[in-house]
């Protein structure tokens, strides 16, 4: 397993298996400092919904996770009962659209928020987030470098 590398603001993890990013989430979660809001970036088929239900699994949701592509956003319960949301914003074709389906509302709610294909809403992004980006550097290898991003940031 590879080491977590960590700064202020920048956290660094190269994982070989879906098991070893299971075991890195806990640190990350240490590390986001209670940031709601988990921003993906990465090329498509990078793993970014792999991500997420790898979080869902750390986490203890309820239900399988699956891409929101179509759905655009999919909300998860976990056994604790605390809610979850995940956006995938590929298929919409403006901010306003995205606006008029109430995502401020969702980013606003308290609740966590995985974010994938945010560069198409700029402008709605919260103010503070957790930018994730993952590199695929094989068909099992990731690479996920982890910076805060907004007011507060480290």
């Amino acid at each position: 397993m590879s080491s977590i590398q960590t700064s202020n603001a920048v956290m660094r993890f190269e994982c070989h298996s879906p098991e070893e990013t299971i075991s890195f989430l806990g640190a990350l979660i240490d590390f986001a400092q209670g940031e709601l809001i988990w921003v993906l970036y990465g090329e498509m088929g990078a793993g970014k919904t792999t991500f997420v239900r790898q979080c869902g699994e750390f986490l203890g949701f309820i239900e399988s996770v699956n891409s929101p592509t179509f759905s655009i956003v999919n909300e998860y319960r976990s056994n604790n009962g605390k809610i979850y949301y995940h956006f995938d914003f590929y298929r919409i074709n403006s901010e306003r659209e995205a606006f008029e389906i109430g995502c401020e509302d969702y980013f606003y709610s308290g609740n966590m928020c995985f974010i994938e294909w945010a560069s198409r809403i700029p402008s709605l992004l919260p103010e503070k987030y957790l930018h994730i980006k993952i590199d695929a550097i094989s068909e099992q290898s990731r690479v996920y470098t982890i910076t805060r991003y907004g007011a507060g940031a480290n």
